[in-house]
């Protein structure tokens, strides 16, 4: 916790800077060949995030020492939370593609031991929380690979891995004919990420998680790392018609569906979880658009959620801690026993549910003006958004003033007592700064909203002004439109539960289709399993000629590679010679029946090609050459004495399929070859090796400089790993002996 609350401090010393339009960024070189560098950026939009995740993770920190008092693997889950913190610091702060999907990576890995917290637990929790884990690990990693394809085309076309480099430079990655599949790549990862639909399954899966990680997760830090990454990445690849229309049905199908599922639910966990989804395909419906009201909207409901989410599950874990269940047909008359509790859940339900004077209220009408605002389908925006906001203010009711104000609908299993203070301060603190935003908007408008509006749509570009009053004006109706039909959606409830239950669950089950995906790419693994894991080397072997053979000449057919020009003018009699000893040497390893007879023939083939060596001038390699045939013939002849002929009674071994598998994939290497050798060869590192060898290593020899000095690691692992092969073989044979014994 004093470390997240000093990151926070240290966060908002950046205020000021970045409130006058400064930009601070900083920059070390990592892999500088590549144009990768681990770089950082502060603007607008990631101080947002950078203050959020840092002053929520010291809140739910504080909170998870009283919440998980007592539980012998605390230690583990704070070090677990803290990585996941600075996981999605360093993703929201990076200025390098590269670097950026590392911190992704990070985020991804710290989540899924978060989620699996309670793996250990017997019985049917653990199993939940090694299925949600490992459910969320697959989607999010899946989309992952997808993005880092989809950063590595946006890297090679504007020639710089440095988003704001990129982002400059956005009609380069637009006008590019690769745009459509880094658009797919790139969203295929975010959609991922923040769990839009139909990747949304995951994400209330998560819930198996203990309830600090579910506020942290679910409020301003993983579910949020895919909107964020579209809002960086707004400057570059908005603009376009299929960004509009995809991020707009997908953004407004995610949020309504979201807002449905929420109201079946009775678990209070569940329900946030699925109002969680409708934030995210809300933020997402406005990056959709790049004007100016779109925009203010979305980073304003995105402080706005941020803020009543981390409260709102807070709160169920005390009241899940307090009165033993979550779920909201058992719970009822809490507000005597936890008063403290109750207050701060109205205070951030009446946030969420957007009424005035909270940030919920100023962010619900710039929603309805962005909504507005869309050129192309405002009906169809507003409409969602209608219909979305209602949802959510019945299920705000649901969660925030059923427990506490009506009465029980069970015995509960504990006595309802209030929390300890370690467990208030955090939805305390939150949902009074949703408050205090709403009546002071002005200090959000100045330090987040301004800078990052004008970062990601230029700086002619102005934020529209957050405030409680705006006249009566078409937001207005439409915000009491909003309590109307949300109110009535609450009186209702019961039945419009029942009523979802019966019609949601109806539709297509993703949950339950997962299952169905892992048992099938078990029943693929296992039937590869049984097709190559024969047992025979000979398979082995057969099985990988044939996917290299067949790989590289597909390639070389794609590519139209294929070159026959053979020019035989400028060959000797000595060539020719050694051209007849190396096929001699090969038609005697393929027709003998012996052994013996076959490894011979064998070495002749390397000695014809330590002969090459010799005549183009290269008697270093040679000597090596004949060396390691030498040793060949005679180790492997040692061997070939303890084991059988080839054929014991002289019968015939062709085998056809073998030598097709051969004949073509000895083609294919001398297609490849040649194609080699027509290319133009580039010189540039044999000419480092003649400039360097003797001023930087000291050694004329230039193949054995590159050994001993340029790749000295490299030639170490080698001899270390023929080192083990011969102990290995040695063992072998050893074992070998002993048993005929």
């Amino acid at each position: 916790m004093v470390l997240a609350l000093a990151l926070f401090g240290w966060f908002c010393t950046f205020i000021g800077p970045v409130s006058q339009g400064e930009v601070l960024r900083v920059s070390y070189d990592w892999a500088p060949s590549l144009g990768i560098a681990l770089s950082f950026l502060v603007d607008g939009l990631s101080l947002t995030f950078l203050l959020l995740i840092s002053g929520i993770g010291a809140l739910v920190l504080l909170y998870s020492d009283s919440y998980l008092r007592g539980n012998p693997q605390y230690g583990r889950f704070a070090l677990f939370l803290t990585l996941f913190m600075l996981s999605m610091l360093g993703l929201v702060a990076a200025d390098n593609l590269i670097g950026l999907f590392v911190f992704w990576e990070l985020t991804t890995i710290t989540s899924y031991l978060l989620i699996g917290f309670d793996a250990d637990k017997a019985g049917k929790p653990g199993a939940k929380s090694r299925r949600s884990a490992l459910q969320a690990l697959f989607v999010t990693g899946a989309g992952a690979l997808a993005l880092l394809a989809g950063m590595i085309l946006m890297g090679n076309i504007a020639g710089t891995f440095e988003i704001s480099q990129i982002n400059a430079q956005g009609d380069v990655v637009r006008n590019s004919a690769m745009y459509l599949p880094i658009l797919i790549l790139v969203l295929a990862g975010a959609f991922t990420k923040s769990a839009q639909v139909p990747f949304h399954f995951w994400l209330p899966n998560a819930m198996a998680a203990p309830t600090p990680v579910s506020a942290f997760l679910h409020s301003a830090t993983m579910v949020k790392g895919g909107v964020y990454l579209m809002a960086r990445l707004h400057p570059s690849l908005s603009g376009t018609d299929v960004w509009l229309w995809t991020l707009t049905i997908v953004g407004a199908t995610t949020a309504v569906f979201a807002s449905l599922q929420a109201l079946r639910q009775t678990d209070l966990k569940q329900a946030l979880a699925y109002t969680t989804l409708m934030a995210l395909g809300t933020l997402t419906l406005f990056l959709a658009n790049a004007t100016n009201y779109a925009i203010t909207a979305f980073i304003t409901f995105l402080i706005v959620h941020s803020l009543y989410k981390a409260a709102l599950f807070l709160v169920v874990g005390c009241i899940d801690k307090s009165a033993g269940t979550r779920d909201v047909a058992l719970l009822g008359g809490l507000a005597r026993a936890m008063p403290i509790t109750m207050v701060a859940a109205a205070v951030a339900a009446m946030s969420m549910a957007g009424f005035p004077p909270f940030l919920g209220f100023i962010g619900k009408e710039l929603k309805y003006y962005g909504a507005l605002a869309v050129a192309s389908e405002p009906l169809f925006v507003a409409g969602a958004v209608l219909l979305a906001n209602a949802l959510m203010l019945a299920v705000a009711g649901v969660v925030a003033f059923k427990p506490f104000w009506r009465p029980a609908g069970g015995e509960l299993p504990k006595t309802p007592k209030e929390a300890p203070w370690q467990m208030l301060a955090g939805p305390v603190i939150l949902a009074a700064l949703g408050a205090l935003f709403g009546i002071y908007p002005d200090v959000l408008q100045v330090s987040l909203i301004n800078p990052t509006v004008t970062g990601m749509l230029g700086a002619a570009v102005e934020a529209k002004e957050l405030k409680l009053w705006a006249g009566v004006n078409l937001p207005l109706i439409l915000s009491l439109a909003t309590f109307a039909l949300g109110l009535l959606i609450y009186a209702f409830h019961g039945r419009l539960r029942a009523f979802l239950e019966r019609a949601l669950g109806a539709l297509p089950d993703f949950d339950a289709r997962w299952d169905d995906v892992l048992d099938g790419l078990k029943a693929v693994a296992k039937w590869q399993t049984r097709l190559l894991q024969t047992g025979r080397l000979r398979m082995y072997m057969a099985t990988i000629l044939l996917t290299f053979a067949v790989a590289m000449a597909s390639t070389l057919f794609l590519r139209a590679a294929v070159v026959i020009d053979m020019d035989f003018s400028g060959l000797a009699p000595k060539h020719y010679t050694v051209i007849g000893l190396i096929v001699f040497g090969a038609l005697i390893t393929t027709l003998t029946n012996s052994r013996m007879a076959a490894i011979a023939a064998l070495g002749v083939v390397g000695i014809g090609v330590a002969l090459i060596f010799i005549l183009y001038s290269a008697p270093d390699v040679a000597i090596t050459q004949l060396l390691v045939e030498t040793l060949i013939v005679v180790l492997v002849a040692v061997v070939m004495l303890r084991m059988p002929h080839l054929g014991p009674r002289g019968e015939s071994d062709f085998r056809p399929k073998d030598a097709a598998l051969a004949l073509f994939s000895g083609a294919v290497v001398t297609v490849t070859l040649l194609a080699v050798l027509n290319t133009p060869m580039d010189l540039r590192l044999t000419q480092f090796f003649e400039e360097s060898s003797w001023t930087s290593a000291f050694g004329r020899n230039i193949v054995n400089v590159i050994l001993v000095d340029f790749r000295a690691i490299d030639t170490f692992g080698e001899i270390a790993v023929v080192v083990i092969a011969a102990l290995s073989a040695y063992a072998l044979l050893r074992t070998g002996k002993e048993g005929a014994r």
